[in-house]
Parts: structure tokens; sequence; C-alpha cells
């Protein structure tokens, strides 16, 4: 989820430069602040669900905190940490670019990062994760991406950052529904626990699928933007699996399936704006 948009968005910042121009330093800093606030995300909210007892009916995963493999002030230290690791890439992204709002970008995406399950009232506990993560993990990694390597922003960011930005929200709802009843029980209202889970299932399948019609459009003027359905290899079984399964486990195989999904997306997208120089601009 953190690598594709950054895929995306460089290549849609060599549509700008020119085929085959990049800024690598530059990628790879946007990647260390995607792949970092990922990592901590998930650290931050495996201490914050276990504190608060999100985690003691746990179905999925077993997680530090909730099953008391680590202390909760180490998983809140190694939290800290990978933000601090974002936060200092994201400094010298800064310095690079001569952008200096986008300090005020990071800080935001570290405070959503935290408040998604931490602080008194986390919004991921009223129905607002994917919200943030179709904004964070969509529209800001992508277009933020495209936006330091070239000082701008081209459609074909838009429709990549949005397509990548379904693929990662389709990823949350599926964990919540695998959930739903543990997240009911302690009070946690994800928008599968306001929607229920017939909804949900939908709602996952079109968030899964939509993607591809928007590549399938992007494929118009970069051929090789077709490949990406290729991954509808593992779409279609996961939204087969969605849609009548009965278990938590088949649940957590439809997430691994969206992770590949996204994957592919990504990098075949990313490929096909990198290697083909289109008409769309």
């Amino acid at each position: 989820m953190a690598v594709a948009p950054v895929l995306i968005g460089t290549g849609a910042a060599t549509i700008i430069a020119g085929p085959g121009v990049y800024h690598p330093v530059r990628a790879l800093l946007c990647l260390v602040v995607a792949l970092a606030l990922q990592i901590g995300v998930n650290y931050a909210n495996d201490y914050s669900d276990g504190i608060r007892g999100t985690d003691d009916l746990r179905v999925g995963p077993s997680r530090l905190t909730g099953s008391g493999a680590a202390k909760p002030k180490t998983v809140l230290t190694v939290a800290l940490v990978f933000f601090g690791i974002a936060a200092v890439a994201g400094i010298v992204l800064t310095i690079l670019t001569q952008f200096w709002w986008l300090l005020l970008v990071g800080a935001v995406a570290i405070v959503a990062a935290w408040f998604y399950t931490g602080g008194k009232r986390p919004y991921g506990y009223f129905a607002l994760g994917e919200v943030f993560v179709f904004v964070f993990f969509g529209l800001v990694a992508t277009l933020g991406t495209t936006f330091v390597q070239v000082g701008t922003v081209n459609q074909e960011a838009w429709f990549g950052a949005i397509g990548a930005g379904l693929i990662a929200c389709a990823a949350l709802v599926v964990n919540n529904l695998r959930d739903l009843e543990q997240d009911k029980a302690v009070g946690k209202r994800t928008l599968s626990t306001f929607i229920g889970r017939i909804a949900s299932k939908v709602l996952y399948c079109v968030l899964l699928l939509v993607p591809f019609g928007i590549a399938a459009f992007l494929a118009l003027f970069y051929p090789i933007a077709w490949f990406t359905m290729f991954a509808l290899l593992a779409a279609i079984p996961a939204c087969v699996i969605v849609l009548f399964s009965t278990t938590a486990r088949e649940q957590i195989l439809v997430l691994k399936l969206t992770g590949l999904v996204q994957l592919a997306f990504g990098v075949i997208l990313g490929l096909a704006f990198f290697y083909t120089p289109g008409i769309a601009g």
C-alpha cells in the first residue's frame, strides 16, 4: 500500500519531465516516507488498540501489545522511531525541493497516522478510517511523489492516485469486515459496523474493481496499462471469497490478495507511464 503510490507518482512525473527521466533520490525519499509512515501507523495502532483493550477479542493475526508479546512502551517506541524516520526523510525532501509548505503536509500526515486509533477520540473509531486512507495513501502519497519531482501534478497522477486510494480503502474495508463483530463488542465504530456485513462486502468489491476501469481508460493512451488487467487474477478471486466468506480466516486471505492487487497495479501503471510518452498530458 505504501510502494504503489510512489511508483505511480514517479511514473506520472516522467511524463512531464520526459520519457525515462526521473529523480531517483527524491523518489527514494518519497518511498522512505511512505514506508516509514505505513510501518509507524501499524505499530501505533498495535499500541493504541492494545492498551485500549480493542484487541482482546481479535480474530485476525495476533498483535504485539494485545497478545502480551511485547511491552506497550516498546511498541510505542518503535512507532515513534518510524515516525521520526518519516519526518527526517520528509525534511531532507523539503530542503532539496525548497517547497517549505511540505513540512506542514508531513506534520499533518504524522498526526493523522497517530490519531487513527490514538488519543481520546480516534477518528478510526468513528467510521472515518477509509476517508483518511484514501487521502493519505492515495492522493497525498501519489500526487506528492509527482509534485516533488517536477513541481506540478498532471491528470495521470490524479487518475493513478484515485486508483491506488480506492484499493487501499478496499484493504481497510475487508480488514474491518473481518473484525466487525469484535469491533462492535468493544465499541469501535468502523464503517463496517455502521453499514453492516452485506453492504461492506459489496463496497469492498466496488472499491477493488473500479481502479481497473480507471486503468482501462489510461490504457487508451498508455498501452502498457492494459497489463494491469492481470491483477484481476487476484482481484476477482478476492471478490468471490469476500462475497461468500463466513470465517475470519477467509478474509485474512482476501487481505493478502488485496495487497498483491495494489502492488501489481502500482508497478504496471508506473511502468506504463515511464515507458510510453502518452498523449493525455
